[in-house]
């Protein structure tokens, strides 16, 4: 029995005592047996306050069936059975474990997940051969120094606590995996440039404002989670990880896309939901070997012909961002996937968005074709109608269905604008940043074709009569006007999907709006003070809410509104929920559901 003399401070006589009879209820003696056969006990899920005695000693104290019966057959010679190596006490009430775990010295691995824990004992130190330790979704406030001993820890799962701070693990030499998503960190520990064999390091749902320079050191590194933290901007030492593969920075507080001139294997980068203004030829030229670029909900205003050196691409999110326009050579990679939505686009129809991936950039291919010197008869008709217009705008009438009568500084659309369109098609019109007070009558006559309309960034105090008689009308911008009511008629847009009445002057959400059953996305930035949650139950198609607002309260009811896949909170001065809980649509919906009075 040379493997009990490894047990340091055992007691001589443990060897002699009958196993503890707290034992026979919470765990069955046909366990204990077959987990000194196997070296493997899994005690998950059984309702444990705290770990018996006998699952400590198990290694330790004579068997109970060994008391019952002396003559042992071969396979049952309980002094010749396999040490306890994987134990398994997760899902259960465990508020703490004892100094005895030191009694199973030969562990591999220990998971206690989904408990109620609030401190290790110092006695982990003992465990020298553990590899995976798994104390994820406790209420752990802090770790003993000792877990910094673990020489051979290859696994250390820490996510879902209440840590504040980590000890330095300067010695973890062998750690591969490191999760500590979901605490309350606020710094990183420069040592951690020690953990040289690190393969996967989870950060993500902290308080990080900034990363350590040193985290460069880490040369093997390949995946590394950053989102959901404070970061505006990332060390330049980072783009020096040549190992790095996977990449997540997303709902974060970046203004610049970081360069990565040495990260050549790197295949998915994710800065989803910062504040990243440009993209330049400069972020772009040394992904080589990039299969995601994920850059929704940024602030990017265009896409530049560089694109095309990302010839590996595979998946490219552009969604909510503010591009007018995207390069015809984006037609010419390999795409799967290609997201546009929640953007101000002008030259590519929506129907053609609406269609998928390989019809925009089909079309994008033949619009190469089309922009070449040679023009059809159409659109030179069409230019002697228009000659005041540029070359461009003419094409997105004839070819793209598209009136562009934007950024003219117009206080009233001149009528020959609407003459020359008489014999064409028109789905979409944009009549964006101008001096508008008062939607064109003449817009009615369009009522049979179009379906989207941008009137975003002009000077509207109410909205026409004849803008609801749209039949076909989809998607709808108003932002960056003087709005503060919808008139009932609108409820007649029987098709409207997106409306975007930001930054108007709006105090609670119109009520024409819960009419509108197709509605799927409502973006009201920086205006409304109140939600009816009870009343939006009604829109039974709306997926995506964006009340950036005012709002000092959020009615729990709104959890009822299962449909929503995006609730965006952030920027509100309400006190309830808390930051920590705004953490994804579900999660809110869920908290505002548990709330609900009864």
């Amino acid at each position: 029995m040379s493997r009990l003399q490894r047990v340091p401070g055992r007691d001589p006589r443990a060897g002699f005592r009958a196993e503890g009879r707290d034992c026979t209820t919470s765990v069955p003696q046909g366990l204990l047996k077959a987990a000194r056969k196997s070296g493997q006990l899994n005690l998950s899920g059984r309702n444990l306050s705290e770990v018996p005695q006998c699952v400590w000693r198990i290694n330790v104290d004579i068997p109970e069936e060994a008391n019952q019966n002396l003559s042992f057959s071969s396979t049952e010679r309980w002094w010749e059975q396999t040490d306890l190596t994987k134990l398994i006490i997760s899902n259960n009430k465990l508020q703490s474990l004892t100094d005895d775990l030191r009694l199973l010295p030969a562990l591999t691995v220990l998971d206690i997940h989904d408990n109620q824990l609030t401190a290790l004992p110092s006695a982990i130190k003992d465990l020298e051969n553990l590899q995976k330790l798994n104390v994820s979704h406790n209420k752990l406030k802090m770790l003993p120094e000792e877990i910094a001993l673990s020489k051979n820890l290859k696994g250390l799962y820490l996510q879902h606590n209440e840590l504040t701070c980590i000890p330095g693990f300067e010695q973890l030499s062998n750690l591969e995996d490191l999760d500590l998503s979901s605490n309350c960190l606020s710094i990183v520990p420069a040592s951690f440039s020690s953990l040289l064999s690190l393969i996967r390091l989870n950060l993500s749902s902290n308080q990080l404002k900034s990363l350590p320079a040193e985290i460069s050191r880490m040369k093997k590194l390949k995946h590394l989670d950053c989102n959901s933290n404070l970061l505006e901007t990332i060390p330049p030492e980072l783009a020096g990880m040549e190992s790095l593969e996977l990449l997540y920075l997303r709902r974060n507080k970046l203004r610049f896309l970081p360069e990565f001139p040495s990260c050549r294997l790197l295949k998915e980068l994710h800065v989803g939901e910062n504040q990243i203004e440009m993209l330049g030829a400069e972020h772009l030229k040394h992904l080589n070997s990039i299969l995601v670029l994920d850059l929704r909900d940024n602030k990017l205003k265009s896409v530049p012909d560089e694109i095309t050196l990302l010839q590996s691409l595979e998946r490219l999110d552009l969604s909510n961002n503010d591009i007018s326009s995207l390069p015809c050579s984006l037609g010419n990679l390999h795409l799967k996937f290609l997201a546009l939505e929640g953007n101000p686009l002008r030259t590519i129809r929506r129907e053609i968005i609406n269609k998928g991936t390989q019809e925009v950039l089909k079309y994008l291919r033949s619009k190469i074709k089309d922009d070449g010197p040679s023009q059809s008869g159409s659109v030179a008709e069409t230019a002697m109608t228009l000659p005041k217009w540029s070359p461009e705008s003419i094409h997105a009438i004839v070819a793209l269905k598209i009136l562009d009568y934007s950024d003219k500084q117009a206080t009233l659309i001149p009528d020959e604008v609407f003459d020359a369109i008489k014999n064409n098609i028109i789905t979409s019109v944009n009549f964006s940043k101008n001096q508008l007070c008062e939607i064109p009558k003449r817009i009615v006559e369009l009522k049979e074709m179009v379906s989207d309309v941008n009137l975003s960034f002009n000077k509207l105090s109410s909205i026409s009569l004849e803008l609801c008689m749209l039949q076909k009308l989809t998607f709808l911008d108003l932002r960056n006007n003087f709005l503060n009511s919808l008139p009932e008629e609108m409820k007649l847009l029987i098709r409207l999907q997106t409306i975007n009445l930001s930054f108007n002057r709006f105090k609670m959400l119109p009520e024409v709006l819960y009419c509108i059953s197709t509605l799927e996305t409502v973006r009201l930035v920086h205006q409304v003070g109140s939600v009816d949650a009870q009343k939006m139950r009604m829109m039974e198609n709306l997926t995506t809410l964006d009340p950036n607002n005012d709002l000092l309260q959020i009615p729990p009811e709104l959890g009822n509104c299962v449909n929503l896949r995006t609730l965006l909170l952030d920027g509100n001065p309400f006190r309830v929920p808390r930051a920590a809980i705004l953490k994804g649509t579900a999660a809110i919906l869920e908290y505002l559901r548990d709330r609900i009075p009864t």
